[in-house]
């Protein structure tokens, strides 16, 4: 399914036909999201596309908060900041509270279930993933996490080709890491969407959990 937002209809390759897409990825400092966003940008270049990547993270080298946006369209990008997100995907619980009201309707939702346990529902497509348990099973490392999670949201979404995807990681991840993270990135591309995405529905608040979230960086 590429467009609607039906409850039970698997919405992988939901981005693919859209000429203007506006994605963050969000989390704490020390998780690879800036990493994250500089390889889907450099694969949408690959792919031909017209590209932003933007940054921010707290004064913290680990644990403050983190994101990178990445625009991609076909046609020159007048404003390189997001106003709303196509895709948001989340590793933390204040991370998802604090960005998942600017998700456009019909967007897409792929959030780290084990740290992100009870997301707030919305008018989209949903993904709870293990990302970093799925990591450390494939690849012995935690570290891989982000590169499982981008190959994950990258084939979900549909917004980069895997050749060019591959390319990116191969050229930008540390010399003596391409293989373990060659792995980690084809294991999250080739996820079954049916086996992770959610059934809709209202969930408890993440404040509950997250003991209240701060406002926008």
């Amino acid at each position: 399914m590429r467009e609607g937002d039906a409850e039970g209809a698997v919405c992988s390759g939901l981005l693919s036909q859209r000429d203007f897409v506006e994605v963050r990825f969000s989390g704490s400092g020390g998780q690879g999201l800036i990493l994250m966003g500089v390889i889907l940008a450099v694969a949408a270049v690959r792919d031909g596309r017209q590209v932003v990547q933007t940054q921010s993270y707290g004064p913290e080298a680990r644990g403050g908060s983190s994101r990178s946006d990445v625009i991609i369209a076909n046609e020159p990008i007048d404003y390189p900041q997001l106003t709303a997100a196509d895709l948001l995907v989340a590793l933390s619980a204040p991370a998802a509270e604090r960005y998942l009201g600017m998700l456009k309707r019909g967007g897409l939702f792929i959030f780290d279930s084990d740290l992100v346990p009870a997301p707030l529902s919305f008018k989209g497509c949903a993904y709870g993933i293990p990302f970093t348990r799925l990591a450390v099973e494939v690849t012995g490392k935690a570290q891989t996490a982000n590169i499982v999670t981008l190959g994950a949201a990258a084939g979900l979404a549909g917004v980069v080709s895997m050749a060019s995807l591959e390319a990116s990681v191969r050229t930008m991840v540390p010399r003596g890491t391409e293989e373990i993270n060659m792995a980690a990135l084809r294991h999250g591309w080739t996820l079954d969407p049916e086996e992770w995405q959610l059934g809709g529905g209202p969930a408890p608040p993440l404040a509950d959990l997250a003991g209240g979230a701060s406002g926008p960086l």
